[in-house]
């Protein structure tokens, strides 16, 4: 990563983020790097032990680390509990991307009925139809379409080509990425007879504060009520959520999960990349789906950790798997049968 313009001492970090530093407190950090690649200029962190053995190497001009891991660093350590956490906060001082720039691009066509507050950027090609409101601070990048009636509240950001569509309305400091569709129809449809008739989608989306959503991620409205995303939900490239869903507060879902109409999630959930859910369940707080797992039937208990997919195996152990599992029904069968013989039943799960 490029060096950021700011430089800023060891030990003013360790005071504004309220963390322990060893070595010397003067030296001058300017940005962020790898634990292979940083420079001695550079801040890194160590919180994936996979990567413990790179410490002894590295030539970072800091690292972020637990205590335990402190002892070992050859070079300065700022202490903490939780060093991505710390990382995370630090990291933000030495963005290297260009700041705001509130103003309105002559290409930008805004309806004269919509509102902008203070401090507004909107950029070049933004559309922002009938009845938008867009709040103090926020960014509209270049090529977002409001369609119409949209709200968008404090301090959010549209980076490049978001669609907006009807009614959607986005909380305060929310960033919504490149390519994201918010609000357009879900897939609701009835079959008459011998063709299918559309279901109006007549709800639309409501996302909360401090959410992000990522690049060519789409959030279907609701078919009657509301799509709902809660405070502080986070969502990755490439996600499916459909009509009517509910994210509740904190849950974050990675790339390619799918969630289909009407499932309620918990809070606190976190779905792992081509994960997903049935229609019409329930999912209760704190509950954790691993890599494809798909959850099918509502889950009451709250915290448990779910998982369907088997990890990728060489070829010919694969091939002797699924000789296996094809045999599992008669094999189950069989069972039965020598249990029903010996009266020793055992009953089903």
């Amino acid at each position: 990563m490029q060096h950021s313009i700011r430089r800023l001492k060891l030990s003013a970090l360790a005071e504004q983020f309220e963390l322990r530093y060893t070595g010397d407190g003067d030296t001058l950090i300017d940005g962020v790097g790898t634990l292979a690649d940083a420079t001695a200029s550079q801040m890194t962190f160590l919180s994936n032990p996979a990567y413990r053995n790179q410490l002894e190497h590295t030539r970072a001009g800091a690292v972020v680390a637990t205590a335990e891991d402190a002892e070992n660093c050859p070079v300065n350590c700022l202490v903490a509990d939780d060093p991505y956490v710390s990382y995370a906060k630090i990291a933000a001082l030495f963005d290297t991307r260009r700041p705001r720039n509130p103003g309105i691009h002559p290409s930008a066509s805004i309806d004269p009925t919509a509102s902008l507050g203070n401090d507004v950027q909107v950029d070049a090609n933004v559309v922002i139809g009938p009845g938008c409101e867009i709040a103090d601070a926020c960014t509209i990048g270049p090529g977002c379409v409001l369609i119409a009636d949209c709200k968008l509240d404090t301090g959010s950001r549209l980076v490049a080509n978001v669609t907006v569509c009807e009614g959607v309305s986005i909380g305060k400091r929310t960033i919504i990425h490149p390519g994201a569709v918010i609000g357009a129809d879900g897939f609701g449809l009835a079959f008459d007879h011998d063709q299918w008739v559309k279901v109006p989608q007549l709800g639309s989306v409501q996302i909360g504060d401090d959410c992000e959503v990522g690049a060519n991620t789409t959030i279907d409205r609701g078919a009657i009520g509301n799509t709902i995303l809660e405070n502080d939900v986070r969502i990755d490239n490439q996600v499916q959520i459909a009509h009517n869903v509910q994210i509740g507060a904190h849950t974050a879902m990675a790339g390619m999960v799918g969630i289909a109409g009407s499932t309620k999630i918990g809070k606190y959930c976190m779905f792992a990349g081509n994960s997903g859910a049935v229609g019409h369940i329930r999912i209760a707080d704190r509950t954790t789906v691993q890599f494809r797992g798909v959850i099918s039937k509502s889950i009451e208990e709250a915290g448990t950790v779910w998982s369907a997919a088997l990890p990728a195996l060489p070829l010919k152990e694969w091939q002797r798997t699924a000789v296996h599992l094809r045999k599992l029904d008669k094999l189950a069968k069989r069972i039965k049968k020598l249990e029903k013989q010996s009266g020793n039943q055992a009953e089903d799960d």
